[in-house]
């Protein structure tokens, strides 16, 4: 059954005219639209390459892709706006307003939540960008425990502050009660080659807050509210970051062996690696009255897994152009010798089946 709505539009100077994104004619759309029923059902019987566990897709992934079919298609829903001065009037199709497989849906969240954390959230104050990174030891638990998840994303904020405390002379005398940094977390749970890659980036304004108490009169009531002062923080150099990373580099193998999802004897040999795994960068760093740049830094922090211009085919398969270069074993399935050291490209060579999956 179709909703019809008419909205009525005000008159303006310049009238543009609507004009509809017909995701039907997107690669994505068509590749989507021809093979999800059968990824599904080899998903489901537990036979799609590199799937042994017979798990069938989470209703919520049935329900991104089936609305991701529907988005944008007149056929499904549409609303018909009116402009009540001069008669014009059109269609509007229905969106799915997804947050994982509809490139239009999300790029729109992108957008929305990085003009309103601009206009209404952030102070007039630097924005520091603050990104960890973790072994793929840990990953697999973070991708699959939203607790384990919350767990080191609070030992990243809490970091953070010490490091930022640490770093801003004028909050040395204050009471460390009334220290409050100010951030916003993005939970990436992607990598730039459509891989699971869960880290985090996240926005910080760079020093910290302090809650002064408004003054209190004889009767002891409150005469004036309380304030906030800001204490700018400096010298967030190299080994300030080195100093972060090797205190989160302990208190996160700590909390795994505590919660029972790593050995003593295993987080000791991560804690002697070289390569550790784990990595904190900081050298984003946005001026206070760079308003445009702080946008443009929340919507690359808000940014969907997926692009669609960087999507095309080239004869049976699907190249995916990467935003940096990636390595992964069997990539190129041409050359065996290859495959077994692993190929470093910035395309992915991808059936139709595969790319599903990762979107998945």
């Amino acid at each position: 059954m179709l909703c019809i709505y008419t909205v009525f539009m005000p008159a303006t100077s310049k009238p543009k005219l609507y004009n509809p994104r017909h995701p039907e004619r997107t690669l994505l759309y068509q590749t989507v639209a021809e093979h999800y029923e059968t990824w599904l059902d080899l998903a489901s019987a537990g036979q799609f390459d590199g799937q042994g566990d017979h798990r069938s897709p989470k209703p919520y992934v049935r329900q991104a892709f089936a609305k991701y079919l529907e988005c944008g298609i007149f056929a499904h829903g549409f609303a018909r706006a009116r402009c009540d001065d001069c008669g014009h009037d059109f269609l509007v199709a229905f969106a799915c307003k997804g947050r994982g497989v509809c490139p239009s849906c999300t790029t729109r969240r992108m957008a929305e939540t990085a003009a309103h954390l601009t206009d209404h959230v952030f102070p007039r104050l630097p924005v520091r960008q603050w990104v960890l990174s973790v072994p793929k030891r840990l990953r697999y638990f973070m991708q699959r425990d939203s607790v384990v998840l919350g767990m080191v994303l609070r030992i990243f904020l809490r970091v953070i502050e010490q490091t930022l405390q640490a770093n801003s002379p004028c909050a040395a005398h204050a009471n460390k009660a009334a220290l409050h940094i100010g951030a916003v977390a993005f939970i990436h749970r992607f990598g730039s080659s459509l891989n699971e890659h869960v880290h985090f980036h996240v926005c910080v304004v760079d020093g910290m807050f302090e809650a002064v108490a408004g003054e209190a009169s004889e009767q002891g009531t409150r005469t004036t509210a309380i304030s906030v002062m800001f204490h700018p923080a400096i010298g967030i150099d190299p080994e300030a970051v080195t100093q972060a990373q090797a205190s989160l580099r302990r208190r996160i193998l700590r909390a795994f062996v505590g919660r029972g999802l790593l050995e003593g004897f295993e987080a000791q040999e991560m804690l002697g690696y070289k390569h550790s795994g784990f990595s904190v960068d900081t050298s984003v760093c946005i001026a206070a009255q760079d308003r445009a740049g702080l946008e443009r830094l929340l919507r690359y922090c808000a940014r969907p897994p997926f692009a669609l211009d960087r999507l095309r085919k080239a004869g049976s398969e699907l190249i995916y152009r990467c935003a940096k270069q990636h390595s992964e074993p069997g990539s190129d399935r041409r050359d065996q010798r290859k495959a077994k050291r692993g190929v470093r490209a910035d395309e992915l060579h991808l059936t139709p089946l595969e790319l599903i999956d990762r979107l998945a």
